[in-house]
């Protein structure tokens, strides 16, 4: 069975969406970040760069980034239609992967919700927020422009998807302005029978509600 280490809340989440809607058997181990159970021996053993998410695979292989795991998930479950078929497709979605992921959360929302990891820069915490949501905000605008036609990254939902998914949902609660595009893709995940299983498992069914009833309003 694999093994899934997770922070509610937290880019996990997008893992998690995917687990789920492939109807996938899976132990879920919760790692609390802020108390720093990320460092504790156990599973500094397992993961030893103390991230989330981590997946076990049956087989005992440590899949530790964002990337690979859902890459690892979507050529696991082809049925699915993750992935897309043709290369240049698969190409655009692991370009909008990658950049969601290392630009708009890694260097982008970072600066947001962690600014003290800059102050070697000498920089206020305000500057620092504000470059955060510069980048942020230039990187939803950017992969805006990219979805495809049928509102997802590609022709139909796939991996890409549950990363961006993550950053709308992050802009949401700190109420940064999304582009339409992503308004739209936000709310077309969150109207997928899956995730909101996934954010009502998280502690998030009041948010979801709101975000629901708001988009009806």
């Amino acid at each position: 069975m694999l093994k899934f280490f997770m922070t509610p809340g937290s880019c996990s989440t997008g893992i998690h969406i995917l687990l789920e809607e492939a109807d996938e058997l899976f132990q879920v181990h919760l790692v609390d970040l802020l108390r720093g159970d990320q460092q504790k021996s156990d599973y500094a053993a397992i993961n030893p760069k103390q991230t989330i998410p981590c997946l076990v695979t049956s087989e005992g292989q440590v899949l530790s980034e964002f990337v690979s795991i859902a890459w690892w998930l979507g050529q696991r479950y082809p049925k699915q239609g993750w992935i897309p078929s043709t290369p240049g497709e698969q190409a655009k979605v692991l370009d909008v992967l990658s950049y969601v992921v290392n630009t708009i959360h890694l260097q982008g929302y970072t600066r947001i919700f962690t600014p003290e990891k800059y102050q070697f820069q000498r920089l206020e915490e305000s500057l620092v927020k504000q470059a955060g949501e510069d980048i942020v905000n230039r990187g939803l605008t950017l992969v805006s422009q990219q979805l495809h036609s049928s509102g997802y990254v590609s022709e139909q939902f796939g991996i890409a998807d549950v990363a961006l998914f993550y950053c709308e949902f992050w802009a949401s609660n700190i109420e940064l302005k999304l582009p339409e595009p992503c308004k739209q893709h936000l709310q077309m995940l969150l109207h997928r029978p899956k995730v909101k299983a996934v954010l009502m498992e998280e502690g998030y069914g009041n948010w979801l509600q709101r975000e629901l009833n708001h988009a009806t309003a």
